[in-house]
């Protein structure tokens, strides 16, 4: 269950992130004249955003599951 939540927050903050920086990208590099600001807003929740929060799901799994190698025998 520590696992999932882990994975859960980084899965929340990596959408949050991707959500944010690709809007900011796509008003940058968009080459659309008429509705930019509705592209890159568009865009951003529903294209970038969810994949971003996949991966960071994915890879918040992978690191919350990590534990620390046991002692040495003596």
């Amino acid at each position: 269950m520590k696992r999932f939540g882990i994975g859960l927050l980084f899965g929340i903050g990596g959408y949050l992130l991707t959500a944010v920086a690709s809007y900011f990208l796509i008003l940058q590099f968009s080459s659309n004249i008429h509705d930019r600001s509705l592209e890159a807003t568009m865009t951003s929740i529903f294209i970038f955003g969810p994949i971003g929060g996949v991966l960071a799901f994915v890879i918040g799994l992978v690191r919350g599951g990590a534990r620390p190698a046991a002692p040495p025998a003596p």
